[in-house]
Order: C-alpha cells, then structure tokens, then sequence
C-alpha cells in the first residue's frame, strides 16, 4: 500500500529534525505543525525547508512548519501517535534510547557524532531565546490558537442564525424558522457567553496551573448567583460592577496570578494536605482579587483601548485602513499579531462586532492579487505555479500563509506589493466605515457571513480592491527576473 501524503510528511520532517526524540511537545495551528525542539543543533534547516510539501518553516520559540490547512490536522496526528502521546504533551525523555535498538551501525556513529555538538546547545539557545515581548505573544498564542475551529464554526452559525432573523423580520421566511434560529443561538452562544471560562481553562494550562482552577476564575468574572438587587461594588466608584467586566484581559491577568499562587502553595503545604488546602487558599485569594481588583481596573483598560481603536477608525478613515492593511502581514511575520486576539473579541463584546478584523483581511486578498500576477507573469514556471495553483483556493477563503510562505516571500519583492494590494484594500473598508465582523473568523470570502448587517458590500469592494492593487502592483513592480524563467516540475 502507498505511503499516505500526511505519514510521509511526519516521517521526513521528523528525519529533519533529529528525530521524535529531539521534540518535547508539538501541537498545530490552522496551517503549521509547532514542534518545541530541545536541540536545534540536530535540525538540519536545508532538509526540512526541502521537503515536497512543506510549504515555509519559521523558527520563533518553537519550530513552525507549514504544510497548509486540513492536513496540517493529520500531519500532527501522525506524529504524535508515533510517539503516543496527546497534542501539547511532553513527548517521553526516553525515546531516544528506545529507538536506538533499531538503529544501524551507521546510524549509531552519525548519532554519537551529533551528540557531541550537544555542547553547542547553550548558544544556539541563546540564538533564538525569545525576548519577553515573544514570550508574552507565545503565551497569548498558545490560549487562543486552540480555540480558533471553536470560533470559526461558532461565529458561522451565529451569522447564519442573524441573517435568518432578518429575513423573518423583513417578511421573507416565515415565523415558524424562529425555534430553529434559537437553536442556532444556543449553540453559537456555547461558546461566546462562556468564553471566560474556556480563556481560564487554557491560560491555567500555559501559565503552568491546575486548568479546573484557571476555568473557575474564568467563570468567577461572570458574576453568577449576584442578585441583580443588590450587586457587588466596585470599590474605586462604588457603581455596580457587572458581568463580564474586564473581559478576557482581565482573565488572563488572574490565571496568571494562580498559576504563581498555587505554585508557590505546593511548594509549602504539606502533601498530605496539599489537595485540599491549595485549591482552597487559591480560589479564595484570586477569588476575591479578581472581584475587586482585576475587574474594575481591567474593565477600565478593555473600555480605553476598544474605545481608542474606535477613534482611530472613525477619524482615520481610508487612511488607517491603508496603513493597517498595509503592515499586517509584517505583523504575522513577527508574530506581533497574535495580541489582536484578545483586542477582536473585547471589540465583539462590548460593540458586537470587530472593525479591526475585515481591515486587517485585507492583507491576505493583496496576496492573493499578487500570487493572481505571478500566474500571469510567470507562467513558464512551473514549480512556481503549480505551488500558486495549489495555495490560491485556500488563499480566496482568508488562509494565507500557504500563499506567503510557498510564494510571495521567498520571492521578496511580490511580498512587497502585496503588502500594498492589502492596504489599498484596507483603504476602502476604512473608507466605507463601520464594517465589522460578529466573530472571529477566517477572513477572505469565509468572512463574508460573519460581516455586520447592512456592510457587506463595504467588505466585498474592499475585498476586489485589494485583489486589484495586489495584481495590479505585482504585474508592474513586484516581478523578480529569476522567477519568469522557465522550469519544470521535479
């Protein structure tokens, strides 16, 4: 039987770096493998970016493989079956020697001649130690990246669920879709009004908690059983405090605490009381900070900062979209654009939609334009444009990284003006104002039902626009000689 695609992909890129037994954990995002390797002297960069299939590698705090959407699901699965273990477990210390019974004479020479660059190791790490910027963008990664399907499917039903409304306000559908509009309510909301606790739950398992503990936190913001007669104070202006106040920033904040608090308590609690005295000490003390502390003053920054990006938007107009659309794929590239999450979804609950999101999908229609005009420019290339051909469908339905990774910056040059397609683009939904998505989603067409009523067509032409300007700016400006030359497939 034939080698499946996704079993190839995990044997070659576990070959490229060095082995199951040189990774500590993996988990994936929508389109990367994410390995945390423990010796980056023993990845060989060459093999791995080589690989059929591996559409770019980026190398932060942990090692980022791309492979693309969907099979980057089983690519991971493979890979961690092999090992026996779940997503984001530490894999076993002693793989290593498990699989040298089954090495070669030669295999075990080349081995040992590895492990003695092991005294490299200190510098290579501190090479690529992440400064604490990374750090916290890592943490803040690794709490969201998990709920993203969760958003994506959860924010399509509830646009689903709104544009069935409207059309039974408007007459067109009839009253009795109105249980079934419910029901998709129910299920959207499953998500979004508990979200604190699912916050908690994944800032306690990065933070280095208990996650029951991180998920009672979570829900300790919503306030459940205050009676409505007689609220909790805030202690800095005596009004009323309320559900929800300080959002997810706030959860975060207090996860973090915990984790320090519980720590610290296992280490000076006896352990035959541990289990009962730590939780207890911990709930109480974060209970209780949380409340009156961490809300008011988070509720404060959450209001500030959704309330200056509103401004922004409004006074900047086309000239903030231009400039947001322009430098967010540079963001991505840092990996600066994680700490948006956080911002989408405290703009979803105390707006109801996010302004930033359909702008900053503008980015990846730019690359689109731009892939559009290498297929036009470029079409004695082969290699190239099988690769655009295969990374353009998911491009149209906001998965860009395909796109970025396998063709516009190894190329340099399209990258650019692609980057000029998405703010030309972000320009026009600036310009449009008041476009704003539901939910987190992906963006490109995907998007497209997630877009507040009545702004779609805002979205849509800031969407055809960014595919001009990306072509338009690729076709003249952004075509690298080499890339025109003809060349076959391998």
């Amino acid at each position: 039987m034939a080698e499946k695609k996704e079993e190839r992909l995990a044997r070659e890129i576990y070959s490229a770096v060095g082995g199951p037994q040189n990774v500590q954990k993996l988990i994936h995002c929508m389109t990367r493998v994410r390995m945390t390797i423990r010796d980056y002297d023993k990845v060989d960069m060459a093999k791995l970016k080589a690989i059929d299939g591996v559409l770019g590698v980026v190398q932060e705090d942990t090692l980022q493989v791309v492979v693309g959407p969907g099979l980057v699901n089983k690519v991971a699965q493979v890979m961690i079956d092999q090992v026996g273990v779940k997503l984001g477990q530490d894999f076993p210390d002693d793989l290593e020697s498990k699989s040298e019974e089954h090495l070669s004479d030669h295999q075990k020479a080349k081995a040992e001649v590895t492990e003695k660059a092991a005294e490299f190791k200190a510098e290579q790490k501190k090479k690529i130690k992440p400064s604490k910027t990374k750090a916290v963008l890592k943490s803040i990664s690794n709490i969201f990246v998990p709920l993203i399907p969760v958003f994506v499917g959860a924010g399509l039903i509830g646009g689903i669920a709104a544009v069935l409304s409207n059309m039974m306000v408007a007459g067109d559908i009839g009253k009795n879709w109105n249980e079934f509009i419910t029901v998709l309510n129910v299920i959207k909301n499953g998500v979004f009004a508990y979200l604190a606790i699912y916050v908690g739950i994944n800032s306690a398992e990065e933070f280095g908690a208990t996650p029951g503990l991180g998920g009672v936190i979570g829900a300790v913001t919503l306030l459940a059983g205050v009676d409505p007669k007689t609220p909790l104070q805030n202690i800095f202006n005596g009004q009323a405090l309320s559900a929800g106040q300080g959002g997810i920033i706030g959860v975060i904040f207090s996860v973090w605490i915990l984790a320090m608090i519980e720590k610290r308590l296992h280490k000076v609690i006896p352990d035959s009381i541990d289990i009962i005295v730590t939780p207890t000490i911990t709930l109480l003390a974060v209970g209780i900070f949380t409340i009156f502390i961490v809300m008011p003053i988070a509720g404060v920054v959450s209001d500030s900062l959704v309330g200056s990006i509103m401004w922004v938007l409004k006074v900047g107009g086309a000239f903030s979209g231009f400039i947001l659309g322009l430098f967010f794929l540079p963001m991505v590239m840092l990996g600066l654009h994680q700490v948006l999450t956080p911002i989408h979804i405290e703009m979803i609950d105390k707006t109801g939609s996010t302004l930033l999101l359909p702008i900053l999908a503008m980015a990846g229609a730019g690359q689109v334009g731009a892939a559009l005009a290498l297929w036009a420019r470029c079409r004695k290339n082969k290699k190239l444009t099988n690769m655009i051909k295969g990374a353009l469908p998911v491009g149209f339905l906001g998965i860009g990284e395909p796109l970025i990774y396998g063709v516009t910056l190894p190329l340099g040059r399209p990258f650019i003006t692609a980057c000029i397609g998405g703010g030309i683009g972000g320009a026009v939904v600036g310009a449009f104002g008041n476009v704003g998505a539901i939910a987190i989603g992906p963006s490109g067409l995907a998007l497209i039902p997630l877009i507040t009523n009545g702004h779609v067509l805002g979205y849509i032409f800031g969407l055809l626009a960014a595919y001009v300007g990306g072509f338009i700016a690729t076709y003249f400006f952004g075509v690298p000689a080499d890339a025109k030359k003809a060349t076959e497939l391998d």
